[in-house]
């Protein structure tokens, strides 16, 4: 056999393996598409069940290593931070948002990186909790999360990371409540500054404050008002969340079904594919609550960008916040641009604080191919340095004496002293 002979077979046995993996992948996309969704595969321990809301925890994992995006595996750490780290996703995604795929998973890596991981989960809203509102989110819920999630631990200190909403839900808390216990909080294309007008959240925000003026101006003849409307009729479906999701990668979006009939033949490929079109289309109800809360209070009187907002009876004091801050944005972020989650860094009264941009749009931020190397291992060297045992001041807190007043004090100096004298005056009689 030449070799040209020998090429033409070697060219035909790989067509046929390629035909036969096309055809194996695509009857499995077709027929068992289950089989390929990688999400949600890491084992996690159920701290808290309610009735919506539950807190995960997401131990060491069992192997000496992990294999990442890339291919290269991480050592798994050991020993773990003394500070417990809270992943607050948004509202409208599914928890896989953090463990989409076993080598891209952020409650994986986070856990392999030595920080004892929790995860709060929204749940799945229906129709029946459209009501619920920033107030019930920020600091209902998510002050239950952390009482839960103290309790496991043992442990005071916190450390709050989220995404988009859910760094602003984390915001938010901290802001209500003023705890000095949350130690660190990093965000991560959470939307600040929505009167800069860039960005679709910034447009949606817009259009928001102008129909509230204009149901003020129809209110000085028949009392329309946006805030009289009821919470369910703002609810935002699952598909229009999905929607708007997938508006932060439109391109994207039109070509990846080109893109799966291409490379149908590589398995892995059409893992990745399923799994996050899993994910991108079982979106979740955005609670009307919210988004009424957003737009009446917050949008239309531009609370954010200057570092207070009521949040139903409560006020938010972002500008009093001191825990260490750490925020990130998307470089081509165009949900929300960077100059709109950067403000927050301007806003705390945190001595540490720091913005980086990183690689990626709103999504690829935070569960993209370079978020391992840039959101996520920045992310754990910072925790890192600020995660060990409390400071010393916070121990010396609980034993400092009593305080007394200057006359107090005088008084039991002449009480100490006559005493020293009489025991003197006993001695010398015996």
């Amino acid at each position: 056999m030449n070799s040209l002979t020998k090429m033409a077979v070697e060219q035909g046995l790989a067509l046929n393996r390629r035909l036969a993996e096309t055809a194996a992948n695509g009857a499995d996309w077709l027929f068992k598409r289950d089989t390929l969704i990688q999400s949600g595969r890491t084992w996690f321990e159920l701290v808290h069940d309610g009735d919506l809301m539950s807190v995960r925890y997401y131990g060491l994992p069992e192997e000496e290593e992990i294999e990442l995006v890339d291919g290269s595996f991480m050592p798994v750490e050991r020993k773990q931070h003394p500070v417990p780290l809270v992943l607050v996703p948004p509202l409208g995604v599914t928890t896989e948002t953090f463990d989409l795929m076993p080598q891209r998973s952020l409650v994986r890596f986070m856990a392999a990186s030595g920080f004892k991981t929790y995860l709060v989960d929204w749940g799945k809203p229906k129709k029946e909790h459209a009501h619920l509102n920033l107030k019930d989110y920020s600091y209902t819920m998510l002050g239950t999360a952390l009482e839960k999630i103290r309790a496991h631990s043992g442990s005071q200190d916190l450390s709050l990371m989220g995404w988009c909403m859910g760094g602003l839900l984390c915001l938010l808390h901290q802001g209500q409540v003023q705890d000095p216990a949350i130690r660190n909080i990093i965000t991560i294309a959470s939307p600040i500054d929505l009167e800069s007008g860039r960005g679709v959240i910034a447009g949606v925000a817009g259009a928001a404050q102008g129909l509230n003026g204009a149901a003020q101006l129809v209110s000085n003849y028949t009392n329309l008002r946006m805030k009289a409307l009821d919470p369910a009729r703002l609810a935002l479906p699952p598909w229009a969340t999905t929607l708007v999701f997938k508006m932060t990668d439109p391109v994207g979006s039109v070509t990846t079904y080109w893109d799966l009939v291409t490379r149908m033949s590589d398995r892995e490929y059409v893992k990745s594919y399923s799994t996050t079109a899993d994910y991108l289309n079982n979106m979740l109800l955005y609670p009307g609550g919210v988004i009424k809360d957003m737009a009446v209070k917050v949008v239309s009187q531009g609370q954010l960008a200057r570092g207070k907002v009521d949040v139903g009876d409560n006020v938010a004091e972002l500008d009093k916040i001191s825990s260490n801050l750490l925020a990130f944005a998307g470089e081509t972020d165009i949900l929300v641009p960077a100059e709109i989650a950067q403000k927050i860094v301007d806003i705390v009264a945190s001595k540490d604080r720091d913005f980086r941009l990183a690689p990626g749009g709103h999504m690829g931020v935070i569960i993209g191919s370079k978020a391992q190397n840039a959101v996520w291992a920045e992310s754990v060297d910072w925790l890192a340095k600020r995660s060990g045992a409390a400071p010393a001041r916070a121990k010396r807190r609980k034993t400092a004496p009593k305080k007394t007043s200057l006359p107090a004090a005088k008084a039991k100096a002449r009480k100490a002293a006559a005493k020293k004298v009489k025991s003197a005056a006993k001695r010398r009689g015996a």
